[in-house]
């Protein structure tokens, strides 16, 4: 699993079939300490994510693993929204 941020959200009014009722958000990938990468990417919101927000998604094939996804042409999901991350015994974020 990968860290990211909730930095926006992406609206598709024709998609897939498959791709019908699923909400989807763009995140920027993130290190332990907090700090943004490079990586943008459009995922399914599995767990209900909002604006802001630190979560745990999987890409590839563990991004079809969900209840939400299963089957599903999807690349990336939003599997967890995280609480705390602690790296070295040093607290690196805390949600709000």
């Amino acid at each position: 699993m990968l860290l990211g941020r909730v930095v926006g959200t992406v609206v598709s009014t024709r998609k897939e079939s498959e791709l019908e009722g699923l909400k989807f958000l763009l995140l920027r990938g993130m290190d332990p300490e907090g700090k943004p990468t490079a990586t943008t990417v459009v995922a399914v919101d599995a767990v209900g994510a909002g604006a802001g927000e630190v979560v745990l998604y999987a890409s590839g094939s563990s991004a079809r693993q969900t209840k939400v996804t299963k089957d599903r042409p999807v690349d990336a999901t939003i599997m967890a929204i995280v609480d705390e991350i602690e790296v070295g015994g040093k607290m690196t974020y805390v949600k709000e």
